[in-house]
């Protein structure tokens, strides 16, 4: 009876060969409106002075912050293995790239 229970609750999650390859993003730029958060994933090259948006995810506020403390939690763990992450200070980049305003 408790595998059945747990059988139940288990998600089956499909990854494609193409989706798994994955896409290299070295800028995130995010935007919101009142019912939905709006990341878009952009990959910035040297010398390159237009990037093209790889990739967009389109959140809801609750799975937003749901996904910011599943990230703070795996950067803690990433930490406590290989040190702490550097930041690194580059140039100021223009925010609004073209893409919608952030509105509250």
């Amino acid at each position: 009876m408790a595998d059945q229970k747990k059988s139940d609750k288990q998600i089956n999650i499909e990854l494609g060969e193409e989706v798994a390859e994955g896409i290299y993003s070295n800028l995130a730029i995010i935007t919101h409106s009142n019912t939905e958060f709006v990341v878009d994933f952009v990959r910035l090259m040297p010398g390159v002075p237009k990037a093209k948006v790889k990739a967009r995810v389109v959140l809801t506020p609750q799975h937003a912050k749901r996904l910011m403390n599943a990230l703070k939690e795996n950067i803690t763990k990433f930490e406590s293995v290989h040190g702490p992450i550097k930041e690194i200070k580059g140039p100021a980049l223009p925010m609004n790239l073209g893409g919608p305003a952030a509105q509250a």
